[in-house]
């Protein structure tokens, strides 16, 4: 399946939309394989006619969305690591870059994997 306008776009999100409301239990073998292949047309159409990029992931925007998530202040989340707020706020602007004491924090305090922050830092 190819989708070629805008118009179509939208009606197959729409499509892959309303069939994952009905839920798993409740879609067939014939949908999941339409949601497959809905969701990579739709892929394909992102990337290469809406050239939407995804939102590049680094360790300051894990740890903000854990700010979010926690329902903390970067002050807090200072004291937590036992960092100076300024030099949080510096990591998190992208002013500085996060030394391993930070990396270290975010991983044992915040639980994110070492993997991803070995990748992302």
């Amino acid at each position: 399946m190819e989708i070629k306008s805008n118009k179509a776009y939208k009606e197959a999100v729409h499509k892959v939309y309303s069939l994952m409301n009905k839920g798993d239990v409740h879609i067939s073998e014939a949908e999941a394989a339409e949601i497959e292949l809905l969701s990579k047309a739709i892929e394909y159409y992102e990337d290469h006619v809406l050239k939407i990029m995804p939102l590049p992931v680094t360790v300051a925007t894990i740890v903000q969305d854990k700010i979010e998530e926690l329902n903390i202040t970067q002050v807090q989340l200072a004291a937590m690591f036992g960092i100076a707020t300024s030099k949080l706020s510096q990591i998190l602007s992208g002013k500085r870059k996060p030394d391993v004491s930070f990396l270290k924090a975010v991983h044992e305090k915040l639980g994110i994997d070492g993997n991803f922050i070995l990748e992302k830092a």
